[in-house]
């Protein structure tokens, strides 16, 4: 198909790091906090991103691109940042979940670039518009969560 470019194959990757990074984000919150709805909420959220992954993934190489492997030095630092807040937090769980909620928008923020920035093919602008509403509601239960601690 004349509409999956390069360029789209680079966003979709980088998407799919991006991914990476949540899904083992979303692990080390859901190691570092003891609130039973939080820590399966987290858990979830990395389920998630593991299944958003692997349709990524297929969609990339549905169209005979070549997938990245792996997540961004960004992402690991990120997380290394959630440890040292962890250790020096004294509430823990508040600042996880404030950490969720700045990666979940910068997520939403990240799909709807790719979504006007490219043309994309029918199927992989459908896989990314359900992944957006999955991590936009994903964002609305954080935030109620949020409300709740």
């Amino acid at each position: 198909m004349d509409t999956y470019t390069e360029k789209v194959s680079t966003k979709l990757n980088d998407l799919l790091e991006r991914t990476y990074d949540a899904e083992k984000g979303f692990k080390k919150a859901a190691s570092n906090v003891k609130n039973k709805a939080l820590k399966n909420y987290f858990t979830s959220k990395a389920q998630e991103r593991y299944d958003f992954g692997h349709e990524l993934k297929s969609e990339i190489k549905s169209f005979g691109q070549k997938v990245n492997k792996g997540g961004s030095n960004l992402g690991a630092a990120h997380r290394t940042w959630m440890d040292i807040k962890n250790l020096l937090s004294s509430d823990n769980e508040e600042s996880m979940l404030e950490e969720a909620i700045r990666g979940e928008k910068s997520a939403v923020d990240e799909y709807q670039e790719v979504l006007k920035e490219t043309t994309l093919p029918p199927s992989t602008e459908n896989v990314l518009l359900k992944q957006k509403e999955q991590i936009e509601n994903g964002l609305n239960t954080i935030k109620r969560l949020e409300d709740l601690s």
